[in-house]
């Protein structure tokens, strides 16, 4: 009797079986139909950054709680900015020299003392015995110099010395006890927060944010030897040799020019980077000048082609001045420098900043083509000549802020023959005989 029943049981599941089988394979078929289906109609989408990348690009906060307020900073940066009031003095009138004219002049309102043209601009403490950092365009030309402190002090600053390449200045005033700013050591990204501490138009000490907008700009025709920091934090006239500083305080540059065809801040900004301000400042403070290296050549950059995917790098000799340092390392008309100790020199602007920064008779290996063929040669520096200084481009203004030009106006005075002016003389004085003064 068991034996019927299992014997049963295995023919009922082999008839079930192949339709088991069937309804699998119905099944498989149907899942695979539609997911074909799904992926075909499935409409593109961007790709998307994944939690762990929006996690590691998260800006990071100087404090683990999130940052409501830069008093800190702020605070920690104002107290070494100073503002600083420079004057010019301007001639007094070419016929004041006469009694009978001054007279005349003076009744009419003139002044026949000399006269002070005031400019504004800022500047950054870097020692506790009274060096300040600002541009040379603030101090240039100025008989006096006043410097007032973020605590109210004021003092008088003699120059230290001036490098109008760089546009950078040093000054000292005989105080003790200041606080310097420290300059920031870790290299500044694009991105990163950026304060700009200064005096625009002589309102007081100002505090604007922005961030980092570039960095390594060059090419803008402002000073012989440009890495400006560009950001976006508003700089205005008076802003010139304020400091600009990061969200810890710390000193990332010197604010010095802006790119604007209306005189205030379009947001294109510029600053001088600490590397360059630190360089600059020990040589204006140990030798009252700065000595830079000297090639003695005449560049352009490599000609590309933008639509070619292969273009080549380098600089193009153009010219080579006689018993120059070039000229007697054996460069020639023509070659084409492909680096510099080991450094590819991709335009002229890199081959210029690189050079400068380096010290008279340091020794230099270039790479060079010369007829298609590399070239090994050892260029020995000798010290840059001076030269003239650089005109700013129109949409370029230097963060100066003048009063009225009183000495230009009194050169367009039209000067008076002698005839005319024995003439005014006699007429003014029966003027003064008869009624003591002119009408």
């Amino acid at each position: 009797m068991s034996s019927s029943r299992n014997t049963n049981n295995k023919t009922s599941l082999l008839k079930w079986l192949p339709w088991v089988l069937l309804l699998l394979v119905l099944a498989a078929f149907i899942w695979l139909f539609t997911s074909m289906k799904s992926t075909s109609e499935a409409k593109w989408e961007p790709p998307r950054t994944s939690a762990a990348d929006q996690q590691a690009s998260e800006p990071v906060a100087d404090t683990p709680a999130p940052i409501s307020s830069y008093h800190n900073a702020v605070a920690r940066a104002s107290q070494s900015v100073v503002n600083i009031y420079t004057t010019q003095t301007v001639a007094e009138h070419p016929y004041m020299d006469d009694p009978v004219l001054r007279r005349f002049f003076e009744y009419h309102g003139g002044q026949s003392a000399e006269q002070g043209n005031t400019n504004l601009g800022s500047g950054v403490i870097v020692s506790e015995d009274g060096y300040i950092v600002t541009n040379a365009h603030v101090v240039e030309k100025a008989d006096e110099i006043t410097v007032a402190f973020n605590d109210g002090r004021k003092s008088r600053a003699r120059v230290v010395g001036t490098d109008p390449d760089s546009d950078l200045a040093v000054i000292k005033v005989d105080m003790t006890g200041l606080t310097p700013l420290g300059f920031r050591e870790d290299p500044i990204r694009v991105g990163d927060l950026a304060l700009a501490i200064g005096n625009p138009f002589g309102v007081g000490q100002t505090v604007t944010q922005g961030i980092i907008s570039a960095t390594g700009r060059t090419g803008l025709g402002v000073n012989k030897f440009e890495d400006f920091i560009q950001t976006d934090a508003a700089i205005n006239p008076g802003n010139s040799g304020g400091a600009l500083v990061d969200a810890r305080g710390e000193l990332v540059g010197i604010n010095t020019v802006i790119f604007s065809q209306s005189g205030g801040s379009l947001g294109i900004g510029f600053a001088i980077p600490t590397s360059i301000v630190e360089q600059v400042m020990n040589a204006l403070i140990k030798d009252g000048k700065v000595s830079r290296g000297w090639l003695g050549i005449e560049i352009q950059s490599q000609l590309r082609d933008p639509t070619q995917l292969e273009t080549s790098t380098g600089v193009e000799v153009l010219n080579v001045i006689d018993k120059s340092p070039a000229a007697k390392s054996g460069l020639r008309v023509g070659d084409i420098i492909l680096t510099i100790d080991g450094i590819e020199m991709t335009d002229a602007n890199t081959l210029i900043q690189y050079v400068a920064r380096k010290s008279p008779d340091t020794q230099l290996d270039a790479q060079i083509l010369r007829n298609g063929n590399n070239k090994q040669v050892t260029i020995s520096l000798e010290v840059r000549p001076e030269q003239e200084p650089v005109a700013l481009p129109a949409s370029v203004q230097a963060e100066s802020f003048a009063q009225p030009d009183l000495q230009s106006e009194q050169q367009n005075v039209p000067m008076m023959s002698e005839a005319e002016r024995d003439r005014m003389r006699e007429e003014l004085l029966k003027l003064f005989e008869n009624d003591g003064a002119p009408q």
